[in-house]
């Protein structure tokens, strides 16, 4: 049995961002179709652009555009629904994972993750945020490359290395 090689925090940055151009970003505008629009004011936000660029955060910080919380919730649920399938078909890795070679396995045995353990990674995912974005950083700092969201669900994104043998 060969090292077990985590992956650090670049390459799971990488893969989030990736993840976000192939599942959110769909996710996303499918929603905003189906809300007819509703879902997010782009005219308010072109507009907080325009004012960021031109040097007045204040002005573009205080003018948020209106969100329906209707269809974040939809599109936060889509989301969670697509990643947890994928992590399923693709023993735990999502389109940016696959894409990066890392996968996400039980802590411990280095298997597929459960149900539980995908459900709690997900939401795992708030307490990440939720702490300054601390939760994430970890990743960077400890041996095993563990974020607050894979602590709480007893998992670890490691190299698919195909001559891995786990």
């Amino acid at each position: 049995m060969s090292e077990v090689r985590y992956a650090g925090f670049w390459v799971r940055f990488f893969a989030s961002f990736f993840d976000t151009l192939f599942l959110a970003l769909p996710v996303g505008i499918i929603i905003y179709f189906l809300s007819d629009g509703n879902w997010f004011d782009f005219s308010q936000f072109q507009q907080n652009i325009t004012y960021a660029m031109s040097g007045n955060a204040q002005m573009a910080l205080s003018n948020q555009p209106p969100k329906s919380l209707k269809w974040e919730l939809l599109f936060e649920l889509l989301v969670l629904l697509v990643t947890l399938l994928f992590w399923k078909k693709f023993q735990g890795a999502t389109p940016g994972k696959k894409f990066m070679h890392v996968k996400i396995v039980d802590a411990i045995t280095f298997g597929e993750i459960d149900n539980k353990q995908a459900i709690t990674r997900s939401l795992g995912y708030l307490a990440s945020t939720f702490t300054f974005l601390i939760g994430f950083f970890m990743v960077a700092f400890r041996e095993d490359k563990r974020g607050l969201h894979d602590l709480l669900a007893g998992t670890a994104v490691i190299y698919d290395d195909k001559e891995q043998n786990i």
